[in-house]
């Protein structure tokens, strides 16, 4: 079964069979969820992954992988 339609079929149970209590549950477990999710999306680097940042930075100058500020400035004008 695919996950929309394992969605749709808790969907439909949960219209059926939801009260005031298992609301509540599931409200609690969707903002646990969400908090782990954020928490997740700004944990910081380590210094490893940030020396590694700074390498593939140096190596992408070395290669002329750059832009500079103007080039873009003046392609993000074309985006419209």
């Amino acid at each position: 079964m695919d996950i929309q339609t394992r969605k749709l079929d808790f969907i439909q149970d949960f219209l059926k069979y939801a009260n005031n209590s298992i609301l509540d549950k599931f409200e609690a477990l969707l903002k646990q969820e969400r908090e782990k999710e954020f928490e997740q999306e700004i944990k910081p680097m380590t210094l490893e992954q940030y020396e590694q940042r700074i390498d593939k930075a140096l190596k992408d100058v070395e290669h002329n992988r750059v832009k500079s500020a103007r080039a873009l400035k003046n392609e993000i004008a074309t985006w419209e």
